[in-house]
């Protein structure tokens, strides 16, 4: 490829090359509404407040960026690209701030524009939606399949946890695509057909897998009895419901249910859930621990850290307990798996949990977009951060292969009724 190198003066005093620099991040700091997470008590809570134009912009300096060059390359790509139809300035401008966010290198900060926010939205409200039923997110900077969901189109199909994906109907998934990105190419209209290229397994094999979109239901939590007697399992989805009160109304009347069949041993599947809701994760834990132990720790970005320790007398502080995890297990599910195994409460079986020790907010934005933002990190009782490279370790470990998968095996829940049964 051919290059001209050109050296271009900027054509604005640099005063004026401030003033709009300082409108374009007035356009993105100027908020409507912030729904923003406060913390009372050991709980989160929704508070609307308002953000005002910035106003600090003297804190900035030539010392740390020459704002202009930002105009002068805008002014370039208008004045010599050479497909002029191809000039976008609403795509140059969210353009831009999708670059600055992203810059971050946190796959879960993200910037969306009002139209992504809104199918956002849409996919984020109820119980119900229409898709392949898988979570998606970042590992090593390319999209994996966290895991599909309990009862999904994706899981029937053969899709494992950890899957990466390779190409959406044939067309390859680049770096630079966000998962929501790929979230969007995926999903689709209940009997329509999508076919995916993944790379997963324990030999991570390149396989194609076609799976027909369906209507999605997730049960946040289930109680069965397993194949021994006296042995039960709650299987926990997500821990997400309608709100927090919802969630907790649930996981109480799943407690209760446990209760009444007398049994003392209880297998805690935690396996492909996604997480959701911080207190819905301290919720469950105070269940299995003595009133004042440390469940887990919230940091800001000050070093400011809140802690969150049980609060109230739990109903299966006398029930032997095994918790199940895989490479699924993430954010509260890390949470409460890693608050009982550092108290010696219970013991892990599985394989090492995806690492997502993080909050977000989400800020809506003047013109409908929104900016989800990490704004605390979660920390173990001990102070460790999970992340992709602090996991929670199961005590005993155990794969769950795409061989087993197919002859309809579950060895980690084998595992469990052995250990449990001794």
């Amino acid at each position: 490829m051919n290059e001209k190198r050109i050296n271009y003066k900027p054509n604005m005093p640099n005063a004026d090359a401030d003033s709009r620099f300082l409108r374009f991040l007035g356009v993105l700091i100027i908020v409507v509404c912030v729904a923003s997470l406060s913390f009372a008590g050991g709980r989160i809570f929704e508070q609307r407040t308002e953000y005002p134009y910035l106003s600090n912009f003297e804190n900035f300096s030539r010392e740390d960026f020459d704002s202009s060059l930002f105009w002068d390359v805008w002014n370039i790509l208008e004045r010599e690209y050479v497909d002029e139809e191809a000039i976008d300035r609403e795509a140059m401008f969210y353009g831009a701030i999708k670059g600055m966010v992203s810059s971050l290198d946190d796959p879960a900060t993200i910037f969306l524009n009002a139209e992504e926010s809104e199918t956002f939205r849409k996919q984020t409200e109820g119980k119900h939606f229409e898709g392949i039923g898988a979570e998606l997110g970042y590992r090593d900077g390319v999209v994996i399949i966290i895991s599909p969901l309990e009862g999904s189109p994706a899981k029937a199909a053969g899709v494992q946890p950890g899957a990466v994906i390779l190409k959406v109907d044939g067309e390859e998934v680049k770096r630079t695509e966000t998962v929501f990105d790929v979230v969007k190419r995926i999903r689709g209209e209940k009997g329509t057909e999508v076919v995916l290229e993944l790379m997963q397994g324990s030999r991570m094999e390149i396989e194609e897998i076609t799976i027909v979109r369906d209507e999605i239901t997730i049960p946040s939590m289930s109680l069965e009895e397993t194949d021994v007697d006296g042995i039960y399992r709650i299987k926990v989805g997500r821990f997400t419901e309608a709100s927090l009160a919802v969630w907790n109304g649930v996981w109480n009347n799943t407690v209760q249910e446990f209760l009444e069949t007398g049994s003392d041993k209880l297998i805690l599947d935690l396996r492909g859930n996604p997480g959701g809701f911080f207190d819905a994760g301290i919720h469950a834990a105070e269940e299995f621990l003595q009133k004042g132990t440390l469940v887990a720790k919230q940091e800001d970005r000050q070093g400011n850290t809140q802690k969150y320790e049980v609060s109230r007398e739990g109903e299966l502080l006398d029930v032997d307990v095994v918790v199940l995890v895989n490479e699924g297990s993430a954010s509260s599910s890390e949470i409460l798996a890693g608050a009982l195994q550092k108290a010696n409460r219970a013991r892990v079986i599985g394989v090492e949990t995806y690492g997502k020790g993080t909050a977000q907010r989400m800020v809506d934005l003047y013109d409908g977009s929104t900016l989800h933002i990490t704004i605390v990190k979660w920390l173990l009782p001990d102070g460790t951060w999970i992340n992709p490279e602090n996991v929670i370790i199961p005590d005993i470990e155990v794969e769950l292969t795409q061989e087993d998968f197919e002859e309809g095996l579950d060895p980690q829940l084998e595992k469990a009724l052995e250990v449990l049964g001794k």
